[in-house]
């Protein structure tokens, strides 16, 4: 299923923003710092499982549930 780091990565985003521009922008920075770039990837971007599982690594340290 292409597109799931795609939505994984919005999700994490959304919630951990809730709607506030500034804190948008601050975690889209701390995912590029973290090697994972928000813009890199696209609802056909193929599915790494090492990438997923990354982000949920990062999702968990934020204290977001993805």
């Amino acid at each position: 299923m292409a597109g799931q780091i795609k939505r994984m990565l919005d999700e994490l985003i959304k919630q951990r923003s809730k709607g506030n521009e500034r804190l948008m922008s601050t975690t889209k920075t701390k995912l590029i710092l973290k090697g994972l770039n928000p813009d890199r990837y696209d609802a056909a971007s193929a599915d790494d499982p090492a990438v997923i599982a990354k982000i949920r690594a990062v999702a968990a340290e934020l204290g977001v549930g993805i």
